[in-house]
Formats: structure tokens, C-alpha cells, sequence
């Protein structure tokens, strides 16, 4: 069940249809501050981290949004969750109150691996979800093989879309 939908201030987001949907749902609607980055970290930090990373600056035209969907689904998620190490900071605080941040090898893991050792980890699967099924997910293939498949994925998903931009010109 959504209790509440945030968004940046984008007119894909911020329309009256949306609006309306959200209202009938009793659903809470913030949004975030015009030109205040900050405001929405968390997806800025992700859009450059990761989205970029993979598919670049250029704008996508709507027409490609499926394709796009589903490259993310198949093969993108799957990728960053279960076989894309992340470095974890280790937070000290010194004499002073100042804190410290260090990111020591020994703390890199994936997002999955992360997720399992926190404490009381069971708690913030969705219901229905078990780390079992997780798991099976994260085992089926090897680091390596994950990346491979991505980036077979990746090059065809640009030769899709860079081809049928072709004939359009």
C-alpha cells in the first residue's frame, strides 16, 4: 500500500492527472524545492552513480521508455543489487564531535550483501519475500557472468535504439 508519493518538480511527475490519481487514492504528495538538489540526494546521487554511468547523458524520448524499463529489470538491477560491489562508510566521531568517514575494504559489498547483515534484516523484505528467494536470485550466476550479460544487453539495447534513430533521419 503507498502512503506517500515525493517527487522532483519535473512535468512528467507534477501534472493533473497524477494529481488527481493521488487524491482519489488518499495518497500524500510532497515535492521537492525548485532548484534545491539536496532535496532529492538520494536519486541524484543514483541518476549519477548509476543511470548515467550506464546510459549516458542524451536525452531518451519517451518512445524507447519500455525498452528502457525492461533493460533496467532484466538485467541493470539484478546487476547493481546481487554483483556490483559498493563501498559502506565506517562513521567515527573524534574528541571533538567531528565525524570521520572511512570506507575500508573490509566493509565493500554488494547491496544484497548489505541488506543481509544488517540487524533484524528479515524486517525489511516486502511480504511474501524471503532471503531464500533472494538468495536463488543472487546465486544463479556468477559476478563475472552478470557483467557480461549486462553489457551484451547494454550494446544491443544502444544498437536498437541508435538503428531505428537512423532510419527516422
Amino acid at each position: 500500500m503507498i502512503k506517500g508519493f515525493h517527487s522532483d518538480n519535473g512535468s512528467e511527475y507534477i501534472n493533473k492527472h497524477v494529481a488527481k490519481l493521488l487524491e482519489k487514492l488518499l495518497i500524500e504528495f510532497t515535492k521537492s524545492r525548485a532548484r534545491h538538489t539536496n532535496d532529492n540526494a538520494l536519486a541524484e546521487s543514483k541518476n549519477a552513480s548509476i543511470v548515467r554511468k550506464h546510459l549516458g547523458y542524451s536525452h531518451i524520448p519517451q518512445k524507447w521508455a519500455l525498452l528502457i524499463n525492461e533493460f533496467n529489470q532484466i538485467y541493470l538491477n539484478p546487476y547493481i543489487n546481487y554483483h556490483r560491489p559498493c563501498f559502506f562508510a565506517e562513521v567515527t566521531v573524534d574528541e571533538k564531535g567531528k565525524q570521520h568517514k572511512r570506507n575500508p575494504y573490509e566493509q565493500m559489498m554488494t547491496p544484497y550483501e548489505k541488506l543481509k547483515s544488517l540487524p533484524n534484516a528479515s524486517h525489511y523484505l516486502k511480504p511474501g519475500t524471503t532471503f531464500i528467494q533472494l538468495e536463488e536470485m543472487a546465486l544463479q550466476i556468477s559476478d563475472n557472468e552478470a557483467a557480461e550479460r549486462l553489457q551484451k544487453a547494454k550494446t544491443k539495447l544502444f544498437h536498437t535504439i541508435f538503428e531505428a534513430s537512423s532510419y527516422a533521419a
